[in-house]
């Protein structure tokens, strides 16, 4: 069951980023300027920010094989508008839809949790978020493979297909399950809100998360225009292949997961929070020099995704909460600094070209540090 929820997981996951390295190609087909185009990524990030605030909660109140399905056709739904889309703003609202089916990941990942002995769980997380990043990793070279061959419309047409046939095995084989609480969803609405605002742990690990995936999406929502431009003159194949050097964030995250286990999460945080504000020192001569590009990448995913594997053993773990509850506070904030990050990267982009970009995307790691060390005597 872990195998089954990993590979969906990663395969819906995928449908977020296919955009990203196609961004040069939609800017020039509806010629738009690179920012107009990048607010596809912020759009569909947006989607799903409200989707982990709006809908997430669902999954403790409502039977989670028919949500299930009914998320993943409105994700189908939304890849199908995209890849039909005859104008820009069509586009954005396919990504919103895109956006918000998606977050079934995030009723998906906390029923597995559920589901292992909580000293299995930290390689169970682990399990599922290598899922996760390999459909991300491979996300972006497929778009950037298909995209170069067929067009950018092909890759949302294709997605649609496969998320059709994910709703279907899923909704085949997940087990009938009675929903976890008796409640409406305006109260569980309620309840969720006051978990945020009572929880110490679960505030400060969301905050952490916020802001490395903030500083993830500084970088990625802004490389296919540094590897498009004049240094490297690449084409959206070569740009989608250039996101397989992050590949090393999957097997970190099966590493962290075990070391969770172990109860060495806390120190972990703090060295792989450390070493993200170095990988963005390397990634600023990265504009220049991809050797330096591709190791500030190979240690930056490593450390986002590390951290957020760190953040998730620890908040599932929260006794007498339920999980879609927690899972909404956590992946909403996540969201929020993915959506805020690529909405920062690009406009650093645009006002001061790849030599603003760094900056930001380490100043982000350098507040997740500090949060850190000042909960470091909390233990969490």
């Amino acid at each position: 069951m872990i195998a089954l929820l990993a590979a969906a997981c990663g395969l819906i996951a995928a449908c977020l980023y296919y955009c990203q390295p196609l961004l040069p190609r939609i800017a020039a087909s509806y010629r738009a300027s690179p920012s107009s185009a990048g607010t596809l990524v912020t759009a569909t990030q947006a989607g799903y920010t409200l989707g982990l605030l709006l809908i997430v909660p669902l999954g403790d109140i409502v039977a989670r094989r028919r949500l299930i399905g009914f998320l993943l056709g409105a994700a189908c739904a939304g890849m199908l508008l995209s890849g039909a889309a005859p104008a820009l703003w069509v586009l954005l609202v396919g990504g919103l839809a895109v956006g918000a089916g998606a977050v079934v990941v995030q009723i998906l990942i906390p029923y597995a949790a559920s589901v292992v002995p909580a000293e299995q769980r930290g390689r169970a997380m682990g399990t599922l978020l290598t899922g996760v990043l390999l459909g991300i990793l491979f996300s972006r070279t497929a778009a950037g493979l298909v995209g170069g061959a067929f067009g950018w419309r092909a890759v949302f047409l294709a997605a649609a297909g496969t998320l059709a046939a994910v709703a279907l095995l899923l909704v085949r084989l997940l087990p009938p399950s009675p929903p976890d609480v008796s409640i409406g969803y305006g109260t569980q609405l309620a309840a969720t809100l006051r978990l945020a605002a009572t929880e110490p742990v679960l505030r400060r690990r969301s905050l952490i998360g916020a802001c490395c995936f903030a500083a993830f999406s500084v970088f990625w929502a802004t490389s296919a225009f540094l590897l498009a431009g004049p240094h490297y003159g690449w084409d959206s194949s070569a740009i989608g292949l250039f996101s397989l050097v992050g590949a090393t964030g999957a097997i970190v995250a099966k590493a962290t997961g075990r070391l969770a286990d172990q109860g060495g999460q806390q120190a972990a945080t703090g060295v792989l929070l450390a070493l993200g504000v170095a990988s963005f020192a390397a990634l600023w001569p990265g504009g220049r020099s991809l050797a330096w590009l591709v190791a500030g990448v190979l240690v930056m995913d490593a450390v986002v995704h590390g951290v957020h594997l760190l953040n998730m053993n620890v908040v599932y773990g929260l006794p007498d909460h339920p999980r879609a509850r927690i899972a909404s506070v956590y992946m909403t904030s996540y969201y929020i600094g993915g959506a805020a990050g690529s909405a920062i990267g690009v406009t650093a982009y645009r006002f001061g070209g790849w030599g603003a970009v760094p900056a930001p995307g380490a100043a982000l790691l350098a507040v997740a540090l500090l949060v850190w060390a000042l909960g470091f005597r909390r233990r969490t």
